[in-house]
């Protein structure tokens, strides 16, 4: 026995065409909403990945910055500065007065 299109009532292909559109609609948007998850995660990923390597970075000059501070501290130089004779600043022979 083969099967006969048109004996197929209309009202009953209106349903199936319906339903066949309503699963390309939700492929279609089921899709989409993968993608935009996909994109998102990448989008988060990337700025994870550069917000790590600048903090990462600050903190290498924030370490270096304190290493060489406990060096310099840690260094002892011979002998003593000595003031430099300034006729105009008085007493404070290291200070600049911007004023005079």
């Amino acid at each position: 026995m083969q099967f006969d299109l048109s004996s197929v009532e209309t009202a009953t292909m209106v349903f199936v065409g319906t339903l066949a559109v309503a699963l390309l609609l939700l492929v279609f948007v089921m899709t989409a909403g993968f993608v935009a998850l996909l994109l998102v995660g990448v989008g988060k990923l990337a700025w994870f990945l550069v917000s790590s390597t600048l903090l990462a970075v600050v903190h290498g000059i924030n370490h270096g910055w304190d290493r060489l501070l406990h060096h310099a501290s840690a260094v002892e130089i011979p002998g003593d500065f000595a003031g430099q004779p300034s006729p105009s600043t008085g007493t404070y022979p290291r200070v600049i007065l911007k004023d005079s």
